[in-house]
């Protein structure tokens, strides 16, 4: 026993055993899987010879760091390396499959500089975990694209004669800012879009909001290219099933990619188109770090790789603005004439003098008399859609004497009804409030000032009792409705399309919508509403929307002329007089007030920044967790700085995270341009 002690100690004085190294480029570039701002670099080991054959670019490999095995990436393997002790010797070649690409390590590291955070995360957004028995089976390579440019050109003529797509199919890569036309099958045009450039040999990626809008991209592929020439990337596929469409990209058998915002950073093979639907979508906004958005990652693989970049939608974003008026991109838009051809009659409504005259309250009505009268005559031609902004049944309650808000006496929580025959129960904790009585006055009764869409198709089920009605929201999505005469309520984004369009589109709470407190109100408000309009049939085959709300709101005047490029250009030059982004930088850094003075103190922050705050940090919706004894509230710092130095920015932000990390202090949510700043 005591000799085998002696004979262990020797070899730990020894040190490990040598290790036979690979007989050429015995060196492996690895990018180590830990999320550590000051680790955040390659690392160099030794290719032990047994693994030489499964050791490549871009495969994943096993290694000592730390002291426990950790996974990693190669990047690169090299003759030698500049670090002068022994190199410790990889531990396992998990698999010979190359995963990561040389464009999307480069592409990782831009973004991960971009958003002052590190690789490993980007890289965790970019490939999808291991599947060991999809990665035995082959991936059948897709035959040739053909297309047909004079039938592409014919659908995209309205916007610039075709020439945007002649120039994908020639192997140019423009850069445009699409803003379509009402009705539009844009998914058939992206489609079309990607044809042309798989024709000149290229591969493209088509980006889409949420699955129900990928799943319109699919089926209209399947249509122009035909089946087996594209994949789906998407997050709820499954994970076989999504590692099986990733490895058919990696390995270069499929050259055309749909899917949600993780398919930015699929290893498309000589790629020559990137294009994304409805860039404004929050759901492009990933919630995970460092946070990126999908547009900011397509354009920096469009710069990075030099390929063609389309964004399009129905609005337009202050950020399409941008890319326009810098000169980056160009735009293509249809003549006013074929817009108003293709527009339904825009209107807005309220209550009228004579029913003011009969009822003083109904000024506050929710569905004026010309409500209930386009609905009635949208429904003698075809389905009537009418989006509410919230869901559920009724979601807010308050004393119908005083108008003081309900609130639980439990937790002071808002009050909320699920069902017809539900109490009053509390949206944070749950609680029952079948006997609820006003503390301010007494009173007993509840008025409900908002709505969601279950209780409006019920109310409007009792006013159109021969007609379906039918709801889309939360859980429960439709895609699509049928030609029918038909009710359907759905709330924002839910919307499913019908068949020839709905003859009649109502517009509810508008109110409610821009009473958001944030920076894209306005924005969000009418990129939700023109998505719902462009639903709607054309004014010449009898199209009709109706919004309710006040007629001198700039956003909804926007929306009666169809003018998203007009009012992205007001909001423009609002932000720039305000020195709002897009026109400068921002970053927000949440933590304690004692870190965050840390922080401060030893942040380099390029010239012309501003700080803003702290300010305490505003609390979502709903039960508040529990805190330890004595632990600080969270607050947060806003940085702004000239767009010019927002590169800057994001190297302070990086330096500051490095040196937390290793000196192991309380780390700090760090985020480059959030989307939302209330």
């Amino acid at each position: 026993m005591a000799g085998a002690v002696r004979q262990q100690a020797a070899a730990r004085e020894k040190g490990p055993a040598p290790v036979d190294p690979a007989p050429e480029l015995p060196v492996a570039r690895v990018l180590v899987d830990v999320p550590l701002a000051h680790l955040d670099r390659p690392f160099d080991y030794t290719v032990p010879r047994k693994l030489d054959a499964d050791v490549v670019a871009g495969s994943r490999v096993k290694v000592r760091f730390a002291g426990q095995d950790v996974d990693g990436f190669v990047l690169e393997r090299v003759p030698s390396s500049e670090h002068p002790g022994r190199l410790a010797p990889l531990r396992r070649a998990v698999s010979g499959e190359p995963v990561l690409s040389r464009a999307v390590a480069a592409l990782s590291e831009e973004v991960a500089a971009r958003y002052a955070g590190t690789r490993s995360d980007v890289l965790r957004l970019a490939v999808p975990p291991r599947h060991a028995t999809v990665e035995k089976q082959e991936s059948v390579p897709a035959s040739p694209v053909e297309v047909d440019p004079a039938e592409v050109a014919a659908d995209w003529a309205p916007y610039d004669g075709g020439r945007f797509t002649g120039r994908l199919a020639a192997g140019e890569s423009p850069h445009a800012v699409w803003a379509a036309l009402p009705g539009e099958d844009w998914a058939r045009l992206l489609a079309l879009a990607a044809a042309a450039t798989a024709a000149s040999g290229r591969g493209a990626l088509l980006c889409a909001p949420d699955r129900r809008d990928v799943d319109r991209l699919d089926a209209a592929l399947t249509s122009v290219l035909g089946a087996g020439r594209h994949v789906v990337l998407a997050a709820d596929a499954g994970p076989s099933a999504r590692y099986r469409a990733f490895l058919a990209v990696a390995r270069g058998a499929v050259r055309i990619v749909v899917g949600t915002r993780a398919a930015a950073f699929a290893p498309v093979h000589d790629l020559g188109l990137v294009a994304m639907w409805d860039d404004g979508d929050d759901l492009y906004a990933e919630p995970r770090a460092p946070y990126p958005h999908t547009r900011e990652v397509l354009l920096t693989r469009g710069q990075l790789e030099g390929c063609a970049v389309l964004v399009g939608g129905f609005a337009r974003t202050v950020e399409g603005e941008y890319l326009i008026r810098t000169g980056w991109a160009e735009e293509l838009s249809a003549d006013r004439r074929v817009l108003r051809a293709r527009s339904p009659h825009v209107a807005i409504t309220g209550a009228t003098d004579r029913e003011l005259e009969r009822d003083p309250r109904a000024r506050s009505a929710r569905l004026p008399r010309a409500v209930f009268d386009a609905v009635r005559a949208g429904l003698e031609q075809g389905p009537v859609l009418l989006q509410t902004p919230r869901q559920g049944y009724v979601t807010s309650l308050a004393c119908d004497r005083c108008r003081a808000p309900a609130r639980c006496r439990a937790c002071t929580g808002p009050l909320r009804i699920l069902a017809p025959t539900d109490p009053p129960t509390c949206r944070w904790c749950g609680v029952s409030e079948p006997q609820w009585a006003c503390p301010e006055c007494g009173g007993r009764g509840l008025r409900a000032p908002v709505l969601g869409e279950r209780r409006t198709a019920e109310e409007l089920g009792r006013a159109f009792p021969a007609v379906p009605v039918r709801t889309s929201g939360g859980e429960r999505v439709l895609a699509e409705v049928g030609a029918e005469p038909a009710l359907v309520v759905a709330t924002p984004g839910a919307e499913p399309v019908a068949a020839g369009g709905y003859s009649c589109v109502v517009l509810l709470d508008t109110w409610l919508m821009l009473a958001r407190p944030d920076l894209r109100t306005g924005e969000e408000s009418l990129r939700r509403w023109l998505n719902a309009v462009a639903l709607g049939r054309p004014a010449g085959d009898g199209g009709r929307v109706l919004a309710v709300g006040e007629p001198s709101d700039p956003v909804l005047q926007a929306l009666v002329r169809w003018d998203p490029v007009g009012f992205a250009q007001r909001e423009m030059a609002e932000r720039q007089s305000a020195h709002l982004p897009p026109a400068s930088r921002l970053a927000t850094v949440t933590g304690t007030e004692p870190d965050l003075e840390s922080a401060l103190a030893s942040l380099r922050l390029p010239a012309g920044s501003e700080v803003l705050g702290p300010v305490p940090v505003t609390l979502p919706a709903g039960p508040v967790p529990p805190r330890a004894a004595g632990e600080p509230d969270l607050q947060r710092l806003v940085l702004r700085v000239p767009r010019a130095a927002g590169p800057a920015l994001s190297r302070a932000l990086v330096e500051l995270n490095g040196v937390r990390s290793a000196r192991k202090l309380t780390s700090l949510r760090v985020q480059v341009d959030p989307v939302g700043l209330e």
